[in-house]
């Protein structure tokens, strides 16, 4: 079974393997604004629309085809994704499709954040 980026954040920072936390708590917890986190949480909500080939099943986490967007993850759940996937760097958000949020992350010098 894959591994969530929600459980590699939980692994890094200690916390039970799905344990869930808030933007507040992922600000706190990460030192990334919550106002930053708020822009990668919006984006996950029009990238569910704009994208819906894109968007996993709510039971496997697995890509599964089409457009329709039945079975998948509700645009909350994709959206609080992309920010689990954003606060661990992976290359699809910090890499890619937030590429400019997190170079403005990059320059606020935060530990663990920084080039």
């Amino acid at each position: 079974m894959a591994v969530s980026n929600k459980q590699r954040f939980n692994k890094k920072y200690g916390f039970k393997r799905d344990e869930s936390h808030s933007l507040e708590e992922l600000a706190k917890i990460t030192g990334v604004k919550k106002s930053i986190l708020e822009s990668v949480y919006s984006r996950g909500l029009g990238a569910r629309i704009s994208n819906p080939e894109s968007v996993r099943s709510a039971k496997t986490g697995k890509k599964v085809g089409g457009k329709s967007l039945k079975g998948k993850m509700s645009a909350q759940q994709w959206a609080q994704s992309r920010i689990y996937s954003f606060v661990t760097k992976q290359p699809g958000t910090w890499g890619k499709a937030d590429k400019d949020i997190a170079d403005d992350v990059k320059k606020l010098k935060i530990k663990g954040y920084q080039r």
